[in-house]
C-alpha cells in the first residue's frame, strides 16, 4: 500500500481580510483541536508569495473571494498557473459571505474543490469547518503517489 504523501498537518492557508472574521475562525480552530497550525492572510498576493517561498506543505486553502489587490478568483488562476504549486494539489476553497449562481459557476469551472457561505452563528461555524477538514483528512489527493510517477508524467496525463 502506498504511503500517502501529502501533510494532513499541514498548516491550514486561510486568505481572509475581516479581522473579525480571523478571530471567530482562530477560535474555531483551536476549539477543534486539530494539529494544523492556521496561518492567515489579508491578501492573496501575500498568501501567493508565502505559497511560493514555504517548504512546508500546505494542508488546504480556505479562501475568501472579495479582497484588497487580487480576489480570489485571480488568486487561484494564478496558482493554477504555476506548475510548482498546480503540482503540489492543495485543495482551494472558496469560504465566502455570499454566493451567487455566478460566482459559484465560476468557481467550479476553475476546479476549485468547494464552495461554502460563512454561517453567521460560531456554533454553524465550528461544524461547516469541522466537516472541511474530516473530508480533506479523509480525501486522497493525486501527490500521494509522487514517487510513483514524476509530476511531469501526471501533468502530461491530464493533459
Amino acid at each position: 500500500m502506498n504511503e500517502d504523501k501529502t501533510d494532513k498537518n499541514g498548516p491550514v492557508i486561510v486568505i481572509e481580510d475581516d479581522e473579525d472574521d480571523q478571530y471567530m475562525l482562530e477560535e474555531v480552530f483551536k476549539n477543534l483541536n486539530y494539529k494544523n497550525k492556521i496561518v492567515f492572510f489579508k491578501d492573496g498576493n501575500d498568501a501567493l508569495d508565502y505559497l511560493n517561498l514555504t517548504k512546508e506543505p500546505p494542508f488546504l486553502i480556505l479562501s475568501d473571494i472579495n479582497m484588497p489587490r487580487i480576489n480570489g478568483f485571480e488568486l487561484r488562476n494564478k496558482i493554477q498557473a504555476n506548475e510548482l504549486l498546480h503540482v503540489k494539489c492543495i485543495p482551494y476553497l472558496f469560504f465566502t459571505t455570499n454566493a451567487n449562481k455566478k460566482s459559484v459557476i465560476e468557481a467550479y469551472a476553475m476546479s476549485v474543490q468547494g464552495f461554502f457561505v460563512k454561517p453567521n452563528k460560531y456554533e454553524e461555524l465550528e461544524s461547516t469547518i469541522k466537516k472541511i477538514m474530516d473530508y480533506w483528512k479523509e480525501c486522497i489527493a493525486p501527490n500521494k503517489f509522487e514517487n510513483e510517477y514524476p509530476s511531469f508524467y501526471i501533468l502530461n496525463r491530464l493533459k
